[in-house]
């Protein structure tokens, strides 16, 4: 049995060492045969320069030096198209996802016959009380607006073996949003129960911005319920302004003297139903979006080299 283990880098040379120390021990000790994908994601720091010193050292150390930064999920992707192992597991070079667990992760998956088995966090260490309650909510919303149940508290830290990377890869379409993508394949999938440890070492590469930009790919490649949402709320306007148009009538007729000409409410209905067209036009923009994405059909990530394939 041959493991693939992928590690996307991004400008993490405080880290990489130590991350290519405890991969090796952990695998030395159990005795595995394997390969160490490293896939550099266009880091502008020492990150190239010292995973090359490894792959000079040691031949299991294969490197995909990206043209530029296409992103995490990418770089995750070129890894699974990559690998040859009968076993990839997918981790992050920050070594918060500890790699001494993965031979446990690996017996419950021979134990139990699954194809997937994810890591679900029961501690975060390290990270705002902010991060952890919107990721505590995006996990949440997300489950209540897809059509596929996805596991919470989960990240990209997962053993997947052949059958699963074989369907994955045959996937065309781009933006991939990773976990959601393997939990909507379906097979027999597991959790493991872990602690996440606090970053070893350099800066979390992704900020606000980036957490939103992937909750929105997240929410908008898995759900149409966000079109139904929108679809309700136009209905809503519109029975809204009806029965704002009774209410007139019955004034007038009745002479109940609520006709009164000002401009409150006025500028309240034109900010409610503006309000409403807005969001459904950017609704429907997103869709659109990511239309025009998979209709350009560019590669999902350019490879400038590659070393020890």
């Amino acid at each position: 049995m041959l493991l693939s283990v992928i590690v996307p880098c991004y400008n993490e040379e405080a880290v990489i060492g130590e991350t290519y120390r405890r991969l090796k021990s952990v695998f030395e000790i159990e005795q595995f045969s394997y390969e160490l994908i490293f896939i550099n994601d266009g880091s502008t720091d020492k990150t190239l320069a010292l995973l090359k010193v490894l792959s000079e050292e040691d031949k299991t150390v294969k490197i995909l030096n990206f043209s530029r930064n296409f992103g995490h999920q990418c770089a995750v992707t070129a890894g699974l198209n990559h690998c040859i192992g009968d076993i990839a597991v997918i981790i992050d070079s920050d070594l918060q996802d500890p790699p001494e667990v993965i031979p446990n992760m690996l017996n419950l998956m021979h134990t139990e016959q699954a194809d997937v088995v994810y890591g679900v966090r029961k501690k975060r260490e390290g990270e705002s009380w902010f991060k952890l309650f919107t990721a505590k909510i995006f996990y949440r919303l997300l489950n209540k607006l897809s059509d596929v149940k996805f596991p919470v508290d989960t990240g990209d830290f997962r053993l997947v073996n052949r059958k699963v990377i074989n369907q994955f890869n045959s996937l065309e379409e781009k933006n991939k949003y990773i976990r959601g993508l393997i939990s909507w394949m379906g097979f027999k999938q597991l959790p493991f129960y872990y602690e996440r440890e606090a970053r070893f070492a350099g800066e979390t590469k992704y900020p606000l911005k980036k957490m939103l930009k992937f909750a929105m790919i997240g929410l908008f490649y898995f759900s149409k319920k966000p079109l139904n949402i929108a679809t309700s709320l136009g209905f809503f306007s519109v029975l809204l302004g009806l029965l704002y148009l009774l209410w007139i009538f019955i004034s007038l007729i009745f002479s109940l003297g609520h006709t009164v000409s000002g401009w409150t409410s006025t500028v309240v209905i034109i900010v409610f139903f503006g309000g409403v067209q807005l969001l459904t036009i950017g609704i429907l923009g997103k869709y659109i979006g990511n239309l025009f994405d998979e209709a350009k059909n560019r590669p999902e990530y350019i490879i400038d080299n590659k070393v020890n394939f």
